[in-house]
């Protein structure tokens, strides 16, 4: 994609009412539509329009999953996570073309997800095929680390459901090792054929 294509993308992103963003920890207010910086913990039932459970869909990329859980349960409402802009673009574009009012886009990074919501805002989280970081070193990377668990559980509805779904055995086997490590949450169902 051309640097001028992806700038493109980026201006619409701002005028978009499905997108919000956030690139720095200091400040946790929201740029959403137009640039307007809101406050959106504790109101996004506001920006649905409802009281309809909010779920999340982190490392969204494009956003397919998140598109396709708002149109299987139109009385739920999803939000699609992920930090790069031109991947929300295509999620969020669509989403405006097909009138999905139950989906819109938070662009940030997922160590800053805690700042954005309050306890129990959130019933339910999707993880999609994220970057497993193989690297030992980067373990605190993987989105079911211990690390990301706990600032999950600060939003999380309780009893709320975490799926994870991954192509990375190592991904796999480390998150079966942090789940026996924790007391916050528990396994509800294991499949390790991801196809199935």
């Amino acid at each position: 994609m051309s640097r001028r294509n992806k700038l493109l993308k980026f201006e619409q992103l701002h005028a978009y009412p499905n997108v919000y963003e956030n690139l720095e920890i200091e400040n946790t207010l929201l740029l959403g539509p137009e640039g307007k910086e809101l406050e959106m913990k504790g109101r996004w039932k506001e920006h649905f329009g409802n009281d309809h459970p909010i779920t999340l869909e982190l490392a969204c990329g494009r956003g397919e999953y998140t598109l396709d859980l708002s149109r299987m349960y139109p009385n739920r409402n999803f939000i699609g996570v992920d930090i790069k802009g031109a991947r929300i673009w295509k999620g969020a574009t669509q989403a405006l073309e097909e009138n999905l009012s139950n989906a819109c886009f938070l662009r940030t990074r997922i160590e800053f997800i805690h700042s954005f919501f309050e306890p129990g805002e959130i019933e339910e989280i999707w993880i999609t095929f994220p970057d497993p970081f193989l690297r030992e070193s980067k373990s605190n990377n993987r989105l079911t680390s211990q690390n990301f668990l706990g600032r999950y559980k600060k939003f999380l509805l309780p009893g709320s459901l975490i799926h994870l779904k991954t192509d990375s055995p190592e991904l796999y086997e480390f998150t079966l090792e942090e789940l026996k490590s924790t007391q916050d949450f528990e396994l509800v169902y294991e499949e390790s054929d991801i196809y199935s």
